[in-house]
């Protein structure tokens, strides 16, 4: 029996926990089509308007502890970036978060402001292009660096994710879900900690990150200006290296598509080389933090396809991902990926 969930009824649940009395008119699902997660857009009777986003994978505590450092730091950015992230609402001191539990459900709401948005970037970039969203990130990354003191606290780390995983191949879900696949994942989960351990990566400064800067979740202005940032799904503190394989897609020749893979190949991309030195030459990298970068790509896939794969992207994209990440996203990693490259390119 398929049991039909009313996701809609809970946000309207939501909203009368934080103000019955503002009266809706309708509720309208505004989601991409792509996650498990869900976006909503309230419109209320004096015609103003909110936004909604629901969630169920993941950890209550970690949703709350990532939402209320996000609106942190929407309102702590100096100019020119006061403006690019979504405001979420408050309720008297502290940041409203709605939960729902029953027998089937553990489901989170969290309330924004709607967030203005200007240009998408086209889908595939030329060189000035790919130079000015170079700088931009450097930037915006400089801005997120300067203010990383004033957020609050994250307990979210690379090896707690990775030694989740590892854990959860000795439970009954983990051993059904991954039966095929559990030495690849163990001997992959061994060599990232193994190759940060050695890099030190826990020195490295632990800024906000996206992690998924797909062209469809940020906008900027005519001359190539970061204006706004949406979609949040992937955020944390940490590198920013972590928002870096995600700008080589931005970058690569193919260019941003409807069916998408998740290649290694854009990292060592000739066009990827052109939007580093752009970054470096406004926001210095190190040796340290471009030989991290292999690690980077293991921990996405480790982490954002295998572990949560099945939880955040629907089911015909997560089993086409996971397919390629055991027979070809793992398997490249070392062939494929060349640190000297890019350290060449930048003179390091």
């Amino acid at each position: 029996m398929v049991t039909f969930i009313d996701f809609t009824e809970i946000v309207r649940s939501a909203w009368l926990a934080y103000d019955e009395s503002r009266q809706i008119i309708r509720i309208t699902d505004i989601s991409a089509k792509v996650s498990t997660n869900h976006v909503y857009r309230i419109q209320f009777s004096d015609h103003s308007l909110i936004i909604a986003k629901l969630s169920y994978f993941g950890k209550h505590e970690h949703f709350v502890e990532d939402h209320t450092i996000i609106n942190s730091l929407s309102n702590n950015l100096p100019s020119p970036f006061e403006n690019v992230l979504a405001r979420s609402l408050m309720k008297g001191n502290h940041l409203f978060v709605y939960r729902h539990q029953d027998a089937l459900l553990d489901v989170w709401v969290v309330f924004y402001r709607p967030i203005k948005s200007k240009k998408r970037l086209p889908r595939r970039l030329n060189t000035q292009q790919i130079e000015l969203l170079g700088e931009q990130m450097a930037l915006f990354h400089k801005a997120c660096h300067q203010i990383r003191h004033t957020l609050p606290k994250s307990s979210k780390t690379l090896f707690w994710d990775i030694h989740h995983l590892v854990d959860s191949l000795d439970t009954d879900i983990g051993r059904y879900e991954h039966r095929m696949h559990e030495s690849t994942i163990r001997r992959q989960s061994e060599l990232f900690v193994k190759h940060c351990t050695t890099l030190a990566i826990e020195e490295l400064p632990a800024i906000p990150v996206f992690v998924d800067w797909n062209i469809g979740n940020f906008s900027v202005t005519s001359s190539f200006k970061l204006y706004s940032r949406w979609d949040y799904d992937w955020f944390r503190m940490g590198s920013r290296m972590l928002d870096f394989y995600f700008l080589a897609r931005v970058c690569s020749s193919i260019g941003d598509r409807t069916v998408f893979s998740y290649y290694i190949d854009p990292l060592m991309e000739e066009r990827f080389l052109i939007f580093l030195k752009a970054y470096h030459a406004a926001f210095p990298l190190t040796e340290q933090e471009i030989r991290f970068l292999k690690e980077v790509y293991r921990f996405f896939i480790l982490n954002y396809v295998i572990k949560d794969g099945r939880y955040f992207f629907h089911e015909l994209f997560a089993t086409k991902l996971q397919k390629e990440a055991y027979e070809i996203y793992l398997p490249s990693i070392e062939a494929r990926f060349n640190a000297e490259v890019l350290l060449k390119a930048l003179q390091l």
